[in-house]
């Protein structure tokens, strides 16, 4: 493993996280947080193409470990791992849509009225479970492969 196929995905991190760090500390105007967003937007993208004509040249460490490495599996196995990921990570994301917008409703009107506690956590519970279910359709997928 030599120093370049260390030191890369350092470098490429630190320059895709560096234009965010006055954002995130608030020191930017409104002007200057949609440049920085665009130069962020446009760096990301020169990043993949970089990354793209890298893996091209076959300058990647994955050539000298390639006969060191049993590489076994279809392609059937691959697109199946990534159908379990898919599926937990989409309905996490609806899960975290539909509680964001659920439990503040559900706080709203149980201080209106305390009766509605009931009602308004089972709204959120539906929210939640959307997440579990998904899981679920990821374990059965990782079953089958």
């Amino acid at each position: 493993m030599n120093l370049l196929s260390f030191l890369l995905p350092a470098v490429i991190v630190v320059l895709i996280s560096l234009p965010l760090v006055n954002m995130f500390k608030g020191h930017l105007t409104k002007k200057s947080a949609k440049r920085r967003l665009v130069m962020h937007v446009s760096l990301f993208f020169a990043l993949v193409a970089g990354c793209f004509l890298y893996t091209m040249t076959g300058a990647s460490a994955a050539d000298e470990v390639a006969g060191a490495v049993n590489m076994t599996g279809s392609i059937a196995q691959g697109l199946g791992f990534l159908a379990a990921a898919l599926s937990t990570g989409c309905s996490a994301l609806g899960a975290g849509i539909a509680v964001a917008a659920a439990a503040p409703a559900a706080i709203g009107a149980f201080s209106e009225n305390e009766k509605n506690f009931g009602k308004s956590l089972i709204f959120v519970a539906l929210g939640e479970g959307v997440a579990i279910y998904g899981l679920l359709i990821s374990i059965l997928i990782i079953n089958q492969l």
